[in-house]
Protein backbone atom coordinates (compact mmCIF):
# COMPACT_ATOMS: atom_id res chain seq x y z
CA UNK A 1 0.00 0.00 0.00
CA UNK A 2 1.45 3.40 -0.63
CA UNK A 3 2.33 5.94 1.85
CA UNK A 4 0.16 8.74 3.65
CA UNK A 5 2.59 12.14 3.64
CA UNK A 6 1.64 14.26 7.14
CA UNK A 7 2.97 17.45 8.36
CA UNK A 8 4.69 17.23 11.29
CA UNK A 9 1.84 19.22 13.16
CA UNK A 10 -0.53 17.03 11.79
CA UNK A 11 1.37 13.74 12.99
CA UNK A 12 1.63 15.23 16.48
CA UNK A 13 -1.86 16.20 16.64
CA UNK A 14 -2.95 12.46 15.63
CA UNK A 15 -0.31 11.51 18.04
CA UNK A 16 -1.48 13.32 20.66
CA UNK A 17 -5.44 12.01 19.95
CA UNK A 18 -4.60 8.17 20.31
CA UNK A 19 -2.72 8.61 23.10
CA UNK A 20 -5.42 10.72 24.84
CA UNK A 21 -8.24 8.24 23.75
CA UNK A 22 -5.97 5.91 25.73
CA UNK A 23 -6.01 7.06 29.05
CA UNK A 24 -3.21 9.20 28.67
CA UNK A 25 -3.73 12.93 30.24
CA UNK A 26 -3.24 15.79 27.63
CA UNK A 27 -0.33 17.23 29.97
CA UNK A 28 1.49 13.52 29.35
CA UNK A 29 0.31 13.31 25.70
CA UNK A 30 1.85 16.10 24.42
CA UNK A 31 5.74 15.73 25.38
CA UNK A 32 5.25 11.81 24.12
CA UNK A 33 3.91 12.90 20.91
CA UNK A 34 6.13 15.78 20.63
CA UNK A 35 9.16 12.67 21.03
CA UNK A 36 7.50 10.12 18.79
CA UNK A 37 7.03 12.65 15.84
CA UNK A 38 10.44 14.15 16.22
CA UNK A 39 12.66 10.95 16.44
CA UNK A 40 10.15 9.93 12.64
CA UNK A 41 11.43 13.11 11.48
CA UNK A 42 14.94 12.46 11.94
CA UNK A 43 14.52 9.07 10.07
CA UNK A 44 14.38 6.56 13.26
CA UNK A 45 11.09 5.37 12.67
CA UNK A 46 11.39 2.62 15.06
CA UNK A 47 11.53 5.07 18.04
CA UNK A 48 8.40 7.16 15.82
CA UNK A 49 5.02 7.01 15.83
CA UNK A 50 4.97 3.07 15.07
CA UNK A 51 5.21 2.89 19.09
CA UNK A 52 1.72 4.19 19.36
CA UNK A 53 0.28 1.02 19.25
CA UNK A 54 2.17 -0.22 21.61
CA UNK A 55 2.50 2.87 23.91
CA UNK A 56 -1.84 3.23 23.80
CA UNK A 57 -1.96 -0.65 24.41
CA UNK A 58 0.00 -0.24 27.96
CA UNK A 59 -1.80 2.90 29.20
CA UNK A 60 -4.97 1.19 28.20
CA UNK A 61 -3.95 -1.72 30.25
CA UNK A 62 -2.21 0.53 32.70
CA UNK A 63 1.00 -0.65 32.89
CA UNK A 64 2.59 2.57 31.71
CA UNK A 65 0.26 5.11 34.07
CA UNK A 66 -0.89 7.62 31.62
CA UNK A 67 -1.80 10.08 34.73
CA UNK A 68 1.53 9.55 36.33
CA UNK A 69 3.25 12.96 37.59
CA UNK A 70 7.16 12.57 37.60
CA UNK A 71 8.64 14.38 40.58
CA UNK A 72 12.76 15.25 41.83
CA UNK A 73 14.10 13.69 44.66
CA UNK A 74 17.27 15.47 45.81
CA UNK A 75 20.43 13.55 46.22
CA UNK A 76 23.79 16.08 46.52
CA UNK A 77 24.04 19.45 44.69
CA UNK A 78 25.12 17.80 41.52
CA UNK A 79 22.48 14.96 41.87
CA UNK A 80 19.34 14.22 41.88
CA UNK A 81 16.67 11.37 40.91
CA UNK A 82 13.29 11.85 39.03
CA UNK A 83 10.68 9.69 39.67
CA UNK A 84 8.91 8.73 36.52
CA UNK A 85 6.09 7.12 38.49
CA UNK A 86 5.60 4.23 35.96
CA UNK A 87 4.46 6.95 33.42
CA UNK A 88 6.09 7.64 30.10
CA UNK A 89 9.76 8.53 30.26
CA UNK A 90 9.00 11.73 28.09
CA UNK A 91 7.32 13.73 30.82
CA UNK A 92 10.04 12.65 33.35
CA UNK A 93 12.65 14.04 30.76
CA UNK A 94 11.31 17.29 30.49
CA UNK A 95 11.24 17.69 34.46
CA UNK A 96 15.01 16.12 34.68
CA UNK A 97 16.34 18.38 31.78
CA UNK A 98 16.53 22.13 33.10
CA UNK A 99 17.57 20.96 36.29
CA UNK A 100 20.39 18.71 35.17
CA UNK A 101 21.42 21.76 33.17
CA UNK A 102 21.04 23.95 35.96
CA UNK A 103 23.36 21.89 38.23
CA UNK A 104 25.91 21.48 35.87
CA UNK A 105 26.48 25.41 35.47
CA UNK A 106 26.67 25.24 39.33
CA UNK A 107 28.86 22.55 39.87
CA UNK A 108 30.94 21.45 36.95
CA UNK A 109 29.23 18.41 36.72
CA UNK A 110 25.51 16.90 37.50
CA UNK A 111 24.22 13.62 37.55
CA UNK A 112 19.93 12.27 37.31
CA UNK A 113 18.69 9.09 37.39
CA UNK A 114 15.40 8.44 36.04
CA UNK A 115 13.22 5.68 37.80
CA UNK A 116 10.13 3.92 37.92
CA UNK A 117 10.48 4.69 34.09
CA UNK A 118 9.69 3.43 30.08
CA UNK A 119 11.01 3.44 26.56
CA UNK A 120 12.57 6.62 26.14
CA UNK A 121 12.67 7.06 22.81
CA UNK A 122 16.09 8.61 20.77
CA UNK A 123 18.78 8.61 23.14
CA UNK A 124 20.66 11.11 21.03
CA UNK A 125 17.41 13.65 20.91
CA UNK A 126 17.51 13.56 24.50
CA UNK A 127 21.68 14.14 25.00
CA UNK A 128 20.81 17.25 21.75
CA UNK A 129 18.96 18.79 24.38
CA UNK A 130 21.86 18.72 27.17
CA UNK A 131 24.58 20.15 24.59
CA UNK A 132 21.41 23.00 23.33
CA UNK A 133 21.87 24.22 26.77
CA UNK A 134 25.69 24.84 26.35
CA UNK A 135 26.68 21.23 28.10
CA UNK A 136 28.25 17.90 26.83
CA UNK A 137 25.93 15.12 27.45
CA UNK A 138 25.37 11.57 28.01
CA UNK A 139 22.87 9.00 28.68
CA UNK A 140 22.24 5.68 29.19
CA UNK A 141 19.21 3.59 29.22
CA UNK A 142 18.38 0.16 29.63
CA UNK A 143 15.70 -2.01 27.92
CA UNK A 144 13.62 -5.37 28.27
CA UNK A 145 16.03 -8.58 27.69
CA UNK A 146 16.35 -9.01 24.08
CA UNK A 147 20.03 -9.95 23.72
CA UNK A 148 22.20 -13.05 24.56
CA UNK A 149 25.59 -12.10 25.98
CA UNK A 150 28.42 -12.92 24.04
CA UNK A 151 29.11 -17.21 23.84
CA UNK A 152 25.16 -18.03 24.78
CA UNK A 153 21.78 -18.03 23.17
CA UNK A 154 19.40 -17.00 26.39
CA UNK A 155 18.69 -13.24 26.40
CA UNK A 156 19.85 -11.80 29.57
CA UNK A 157 20.09 -7.94 28.19
CA UNK A 158 18.46 -5.39 26.31
CA UNK A 159 19.39 -3.24 23.32
CA UNK A 160 21.06 -0.93 25.94
CA UNK A 161 21.75 2.51 24.18
CA UNK A 162 24.12 5.16 25.17
CA UNK A 163 24.25 8.26 23.75
CA UNK A 164 26.27 11.54 23.79
CA UNK A 165 26.31 15.08 22.73
CA UNK A 166 28.77 18.14 22.22
CA UNK A 167 28.11 21.65 21.94
CA UNK A 168 29.29 23.47 18.71
CA UNK A 169 30.00 26.87 18.63
CA UNK A 170 27.34 28.30 15.35
CA UNK A 171 26.50 24.95 14.14
CA UNK A 172 24.27 21.93 15.66
CA UNK A 173 25.56 20.02 18.23
CA UNK A 174 27.67 16.69 17.25
CA UNK A 175 25.66 14.24 18.70
CA UNK A 176 26.12 10.16 18.68
CA UNK A 177 24.06 7.77 19.43
CA UNK A 178 23.72 4.30 19.40
CA UNK A 179 22.21 0.59 20.73
CA UNK A 180 24.38 -1.75 21.90
CA UNK A 181 22.98 -4.03 19.66
CA UNK A 182 23.36 -4.57 15.87
CA UNK A 183 19.44 -2.58 15.09
CA UNK A 184 17.79 -1.17 17.37
CA UNK A 185 14.65 -3.10 18.72
CA UNK A 186 12.37 -0.58 17.74
CA UNK A 187 13.13 -0.70 13.75
CA UNK A 188 12.17 -4.14 14.15
CA UNK A 189 9.03 -3.04 15.46
CA UNK A 190 8.74 -0.69 12.86
CA UNK A 191 9.33 -3.60 10.61
CA UNK A 192 6.28 -5.39 12.16
CA UNK A 193 3.82 -2.98 11.74
CA UNK A 194 4.72 -2.31 8.03
CA UNK A 195 4.63 -6.14 7.28
CA UNK A 196 8.11 -5.57 5.60
CA UNK A 197 11.16 -8.17 6.23
CA UNK A 198 14.33 -7.18 8.17
CA UNK A 199 18.02 -7.30 6.74
CA UNK A 200 19.70 -10.08 7.01
CA UNK A 201 22.20 -10.38 10.49
CA UNK A 202 19.92 -7.66 12.45
CA UNK A 203 18.35 -10.53 14.79
CA UNK A 204 18.14 -14.67 15.51
CA UNK A 205 14.97 -16.48 15.82
CA UNK A 206 14.30 -18.36 19.39
CA UNK A 207 15.98 -21.09 18.42
CA UNK A 208 19.60 -19.01 17.59
CA UNK A 209 18.98 -19.12 14.09
CA UNK A 210 19.41 -16.20 11.65
CA UNK A 211 15.92 -14.80 10.39
CA UNK A 212 14.44 -12.23 8.43
CA UNK A 213 10.70 -12.24 10.03
CA UNK A 214 10.28 -9.75 11.97
CA UNK A 215 7.56 -11.22 13.88
CA UNK A 216 9.95 -14.40 14.83
CA UNK A 217 13.12 -11.91 15.40
CA UNK A 218 10.64 -10.28 18.25
CA UNK A 219 10.65 -13.75 19.85
CA UNK A 220 14.04 -14.20 19.10
CA UNK A 221 17.08 -12.28 20.05
CA UNK A 222 19.34 -9.22 18.35
CA UNK A 223 22.69 -9.37 17.53
CA UNK A 224 25.36 -7.47 19.86
CA UNK A 225 27.26 -4.80 17.94
CA UNK A 226 31.06 -6.02 17.04
CA UNK A 227 30.18 -9.23 18.56
CA UNK A 228 31.49 -9.78 22.10
CA UNK A 229 32.86 -5.82 22.34
CA UNK A 230 28.87 -4.92 21.73
CA UNK A 231 28.08 -7.37 24.22
CA UNK A 232 30.41 -6.11 26.97
CA UNK A 233 29.58 -2.51 26.55
CA UNK A 234 25.51 -3.65 26.90
CA UNK A 235 26.65 -4.68 29.89
CA UNK A 236 28.40 -1.66 31.29
CA UNK A 237 25.40 -0.03 29.83
CA UNK A 238 22.97 -2.32 32.17
CA UNK A 239 25.17 -1.43 34.71
CA UNK A 240 24.44 2.56 34.66
CA UNK A 241 20.82 2.00 34.17
CA UNK A 242 19.76 -0.67 36.39
CA UNK A 243 22.12 -0.94 39.11
CA UNK A 244 23.38 2.84 39.83
CA UNK A 245 19.45 4.19 39.15
CA UNK A 246 18.29 1.07 41.47
CA UNK A 247 15.50 0.11 38.41
CA UNK A 248 14.60 -3.60 36.91
CA UNK A 249 16.98 -5.69 35.00
CA UNK A 250 16.86 -6.23 31.42
CA UNK A 251 15.88 -9.94 32.61
CA UNK A 252 13.46 -8.24 34.82
CA UNK A 253 11.60 -5.96 32.69
CA UNK A 254 8.38 -6.64 31.08
CA UNK A 255 8.39 -5.85 27.26
CA UNK A 256 7.44 -2.91 25.93
CA UNK A 257 5.96 -3.95 23.14
CA UNK A 258 2.63 -5.01 24.53
CA UNK A 259 0.21 -4.19 27.48
CA UNK A 260 0.23 -7.50 29.42
CA UNK A 261 2.28 -7.75 32.57
CA UNK A 262 3.40 -5.33 35.09
CA UNK A 263 5.20 -1.45 34.61
CA UNK A 264 8.61 -2.37 33.17
CA UNK A 265 10.27 -0.28 35.48
CA UNK A 266 13.44 0.82 33.56
CA UNK A 267 16.09 3.34 33.97
CA UNK A 268 18.14 6.04 32.82
CA UNK A 269 21.10 8.15 33.79
CA UNK A 270 22.04 11.05 32.52
CA UNK A 271 25.31 13.28 32.94
CA UNK A 272 26.07 17.01 32.02
CA UNK A 273 29.60 18.13 32.25
CA UNK A 274 30.11 22.32 31.98
CA UNK A 275 33.05 21.64 29.53
CA UNK A 276 33.89 25.08 28.65
CA UNK A 277 35.07 25.38 32.46
CA UNK A 278 36.25 21.94 32.73
CA UNK A 279 38.45 22.90 29.96
CA UNK A 280 39.65 26.43 31.36
CA UNK A 281 37.90 28.07 28.58
CA UNK A 282 39.48 25.87 25.82
CA UNK A 283 36.10 23.83 24.78
CA UNK A 284 34.79 25.65 22.18
CA UNK A 285 38.24 26.50 20.43
CA UNK A 286 39.40 22.60 20.90
CA UNK A 287 36.05 21.52 19.33
CA UNK A 288 36.46 24.10 15.96
CA UNK A 289 40.09 22.44 15.90
CA UNK A 290 38.29 19.23 15.97
CA UNK A 291 35.93 19.29 13.77
CA UNK A 292 38.07 21.16 10.66
CA UNK A 293 40.60 18.17 10.98
CA UNK A 294 37.84 15.63 10.66
CA UNK A 295 36.44 17.71 7.77
CA UNK A 296 39.66 17.71 5.88
CA UNK A 297 39.71 13.85 5.80
CA UNK A 298 38.68 12.96 2.67
CA UNK A 299 35.84 10.66 2.67
CA UNK A 300 34.74 11.96 6.47
CA UNK A 301 31.35 12.21 7.30
CA UNK A 302 30.05 13.27 10.79
CA UNK A 303 27.77 11.19 12.89
CA UNK A 304 24.65 12.40 12.54
CA UNK A 305 24.72 14.32 9.71
CA UNK A 306 22.03 11.76 7.90
CA UNK A 307 19.58 13.07 10.71
CA UNK A 308 20.02 16.95 10.17
CA UNK A 309 18.75 15.99 6.39
CA UNK A 310 16.28 13.85 7.05
CA UNK A 311 14.98 16.76 9.61
CA UNK A 312 15.27 19.27 7.62
CA UNK A 313 13.17 17.58 4.36
CA UNK A 314 11.00 16.50 7.47
CA UNK A 315 10.21 20.23 8.31
CA UNK A 316 9.94 20.74 4.52
CA UNK A 317 7.84 17.87 2.67
CA UNK A 318 6.56 16.27 5.93
CA UNK A 319 6.31 12.79 7.00
CA UNK A 320 5.90 9.95 4.69
CA UNK A 321 4.18 6.90 6.83
CA UNK A 322 2.93 3.61 6.09
CA UNK A 323 -0.91 3.54 5.37
CA UNK A 324 -1.59 0.87 7.43
CA UNK A 325 0.16 2.66 10.49
CA UNK A 326 -1.64 5.72 10.19
CA UNK A 327 -5.23 3.92 9.79
CA UNK A 328 -4.07 2.17 12.63
CA UNK A 329 -3.54 5.23 15.07
CA UNK A 330 -6.75 6.68 13.84
CA UNK A 331 -9.00 3.59 14.79
CA UNK A 332 -7.01 3.90 18.33
CA UNK A 333 -7.82 7.70 18.51
CA UNK A 334 -11.60 6.86 17.54
CA UNK A 335 -12.12 4.78 20.08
Amino acid sequence: MSDIVLSLAEAESLANAALVASRTLPENAAPVARALVRAEADGQHGHGLSRIPSYTAQSRSGKVDGAAVPRVEDIRPGAFRVDAGHGFAYPALDLALPELVRRAGTQGIACATLVHSHHFGVAGLVCEQIAEAGCVGFIYGNAPKAMAPWGAKTPVLGTNPIAFAAPVAGAPALVIDLATSQVARGKILAARESGTAIPQGWALDRDGAPTTDPVEALAGTVAPMGGAKGAALALMVEVMAACVAGAALASEASSLFDGAGAPPDLGQVLIALDAQALSGGLFASRMQALLAAFAAAEGARLPGSRRLEARARSAREGLALPRTLVDRIKEIAAT
